[in-house]
């Protein structure tokens, strides 16, 4: 088997790789006198760099959202960074220097490269030091909306982001009279570092939403006094709470479109009766945003960078690391660009209007929505429940059958398969049938036995699924019959369809865990430094499942090669990058293995990927 390393890069045990990850500087609170001499970053509409050349340089500035101030970390003094525009079919060639005090890096976010110029220090390259100039050189295979950011330390979290779009060879197919990058991001006035201290000591600790007496009373007339006690008393047995949604909220979190806060409201132009593409790009490090234009539809064209059959909505969701790009024909002279944060405690806002200066209404946030039981327990709790917006008209939840959920160190069920110990390669083809899959391809549809592994009984681990739902038509809590129509993957069709014919060769089940009272993040009840790489052999084509073992949604993001999502019965669905996976939900994709070298797969939500939802891939 080849070792791929990159030149000069030594690779660091993975324990110590991963306190070197973590105590790379966080920025955002260096004194006042220090960051007063600072200049001011730029925010609003980044500038726009384009051709086969770009020289950008990372340093520090000072920043203001809404009155909270800080140390950012930026790229040529923007907030966002300069949006970068590429053709596809060229070469590019940038130049990164890095004036900060700590080592740097740019990953350039579903984009297939060589894995050296992948840009993930410790594992694709050694980082850019202090002082150093890198430089990345590729060719763009591509086209489409996609984005940059640092992949070191907290960076990311404190600024270090900026737009990449691609040019279609042969020119757009979209038909637009105005085209807008609207990158929504959070930003912190704390240092990272502790506020994930905080979150270590006390899981909750910036959570506003905590169970309370009126509510206590509502459920009672509901569901009677003896069902309200009921479900109050199993959550606490488990440790869990319905409320966690998210691990941060707008008590330590400004929300930010292109670098703007609410109160700063970012403005794109247009003439009346144009239509506007909107290329959406989710930059934040912990926020998953619903977005809509209230009073207009709006019609979903590409997802990850790939071209879907146009569909319209209401409204979408979207997770860190994911890209929709939307058409919007605007029927007034101003209307209101509304991103609330899926905790319902914030909200970022855009403005799209005819002259500067002018505003719209901006909605009141919706009311917060609870985790379900169908969030925690998967089918065994949802079976035939219609999760759909709309009322649920059209879009029935498709569950996997299964034997029941295990709590804390409950026994594993009969027959379940330790996939860990089998080199992620999951079970036998024989193992993995089902009745319904031809002869050809034992395999040809995805397995719906679950096989938890060995290492998931940990005190990682407080939680494992062992009736997890499939379906992919679930808008997700907060935004199930909301009246709106609102965006599902089972909406996404990826337009030409999948890039390899073959079927897969063989499975890797991987799943994703952790323990919200320790704030314990990992997969496979492994957090990355204790964890071995997971082996794809070069040119295999193999299937991905991913089981949500937890009650938060990952969206989990793979880099070098393209996530072929799949319905539960192995159809083609999305071309993607970063899947986002609900809680006990099991997806699963297919990748043709076609990218030699290291690459890494994890969650990008920042300190979830900090706390060990990290993995090194082996292509080989």
């Amino acid at each position: 088997m080849s070792v791929f390393l990159a030149p000069g890069l030594a690779l660091p045990p993975r324990r110590r790789f991963l306190r070197s990850v973590a105590g790379l500087g966080a920025l955002a609170t260096l004194g006042p006198a220090w960051a007063q001499q600072l200049p001011a970053a730029r925010t609003g509409t980044p500038p726009e760099l384009r051709g086969t050349e770009f020289d950008l340089v990372i340093d520090t500035t000072r920043v203001d959202f809404d009155g909270r101030a800080g140390v950012a970390t930026t790229v040529n003094g923007s907030l966002p960074g300069p949006t970068l525009r590429m053709r596809e079919g060229d070469t590019v060639t940038v130049r990164v220097t890095n004036r900060l005090r700590e080592t740097t890096s740019i990953h350039w976010h579903g984009i297939l490269l060589p894995f050296d110029m992948d840009g993930v220090p410790g594992v694709s390259f050694a980082g850019i030091a202090p002082g150093a100039t890198f430089t990345y050189r590729f060719t763009l295979r591509q086209s489409g909306t996609y984005w940059y950011h640092s992949h070191a330390g907290m960076q990311e979290l404190t600024g270090l982001y900026g737009a990449l779009i691609v040019e279609p060879r042969g020119g757009e197919t979209l038909r637009a009279d105005r085209d807008h990058v609207l990158l929504l991001s959070d930003w912190t006035g704390d240092d990272p570092m502790a506020v994930l201290a905080g979150l270590r000591a006390h899981a909750e600790a910036y959570s506003p939403h905590k169970p309370t007496v009126p509510e206590f009373l509502r459920d009672a007339r509901q569901q009677g006094v003896a069902q309200a006690l009921a479900d109050r008393q199993m959550w606490r047995q488990m440790r869990m709470s319905p409320t966690d949604l998210s691990d941060l909220s707008a008590t330590t979190l400004s929300y930010l479109a292109n670098g703007c806060g609410p109160g700063q409201n970012w403005t794109g132009l247009f003439r009346p009766g144009e239509r506007v593409r909107l290329r959406c790009i989710n930059g934040a490090g912990h926020t998953f945003y619903d977005v809509r234009i209230p009073g207009h539809q709006l019609t979903v064209v590409q997802m990850d960078g790939q071209l879907v059959e146009p569909v319209t909505v209401d409204e979408f969701r979207f997770g860190p690391g994911q890209t929709c790009d939307v058409l919007v024909q605007p029927s007034q002279d101003a209307c209101t660009v509304f991103a609330q944060a899926m905790d319902r405690t914030g909200y970022a806002r855009a403005t799209l209007a005819v002259r500067p200066g002018l505003a719209a209404p901006v909605p009141p946030l919706d009311p917060f929505q609870p985790l379900s039981m169908a969030d925690m327990m998967g089918d065994m709790a949802g079976g035939g429940m219609d999760h759909g917006s709309m009322g649920g008209a059209g879009q029935a939840a498709q569950g996997a059958p299964g034997a029941s959920m295990a709590m804390g160190g409950a026994a594993m069920s009969p027959g379940a398969m330790d996939h860990a110990a089998m080199g992620h390669g999951g079970a036998s083809p024989a193992a993995s049938a089902t009745p319904a899959q031809p002869a050809s391809n034992p395999i040809a549809q995805p397995s719906r036995q679950v096989r938890h592994a060995r290492t998931e009984w940990a005190y990682t681990t407080d939680m494992r699924v062992n009736t997890p739902r499939a379906n992919l038509d679930d808008p997700g809590a907060g935004l199930r019959g909301n009246g709106r129509r609102v965006l599902t993957l089972a909406d996404l069709h990826t337009l030409g369809g999948p890039l390899d014919a073959r079927g897969p060769g063989r499975e890797v089940e991987l799943h994703l865990t952790g323990n919200m009272a320790r704030y314990d993040w990992s997969i496979d009840g492994q957090p990355f430094g204790d964890s071995r790489p997971v082996h794809f052999r070069h040119g295999e084509r193999l299937r991905v499942i991913l089981h949500n073992d937890t009650m938060m949604t990952h969206p989990m993001h793979l880099h070098g090669m393209w996530s072929e999502l799949e319905t539960p019965s192995g159809a083609f669905q999305a071309r993607l990058h970063t899947v986002p996976v609900q809680p006990a939900q099991r997806v699963s994709f297919l990748v043709t293995a076609d990218a030699l070298g290291r690459w890494v797969w994890h969650c990008h939500l920042m300190f979830h990927m900090d706390m060990g939802m990290f993995r090194e891939v082996l292509v080989s």
